[in-house]
């Protein structure tokens, strides 16, 4: 049983990698986060969040294109376009699922933010899989 790619993986072992993938850069993001809070000593938590959200992203990135997919045979510029592209569009829907779940339905933030993280995770990967990293 291969995938798509023809790596000879089984099919769940790419979602594994994702899986994986997600939590390196995730730890990456945090660790950032955490330097730039504790180390350089940046005094907003929002503005060291999101410099340290490139760091993640770009692990993401990097990790989904050599590790995940095994896509690094396609052109780098377009895949990262669409990668942007993509998770910009998630990171908008995160935001006004979270909106509308907390601030319109006034349900709790942390269940919502639960679902919210469900979604953006399966349209993560059936994006990253269909849109970035697939064979064209």
């Amino acid at each position: 049983m291969s995938d798509r790619q023809g790596t000879g993986s089984l099919p769940w072992a790419e979602a594994a990698r994702f899986i994986a993938n997600g939590l390196v850069a995730t730890a990456v993001h945090y660790a950032v986060l955490t330097f730039n809070l504790k180390v350089i000593g940046i005094p907003s938590a929002g503005v060291a969040n999101f410099i340290a959200a490139w760091f993640g992203i770009a692990t993401s990135f990097v990790g989904s294109r050599y590790f995940v997919f095994r896509r690094s045979d396609a052109a780098l510029w377009p895949q990262a376009m669409r990668f942007l592209v993509l998770y910009a569009s998630i990171a908008v829907l995160h935001g006004l699922l979270l909106y509308a779940w907390t601030d319109v339905a006034h349900l709790n933030y942390s269940a919502g933010f639960l679902v919210a993280t469900v979604m953006q995770t399966a349209l993560s990967f059936v994006g990253n899989k269909l849109m970035v990293f697939s064979a064209k």
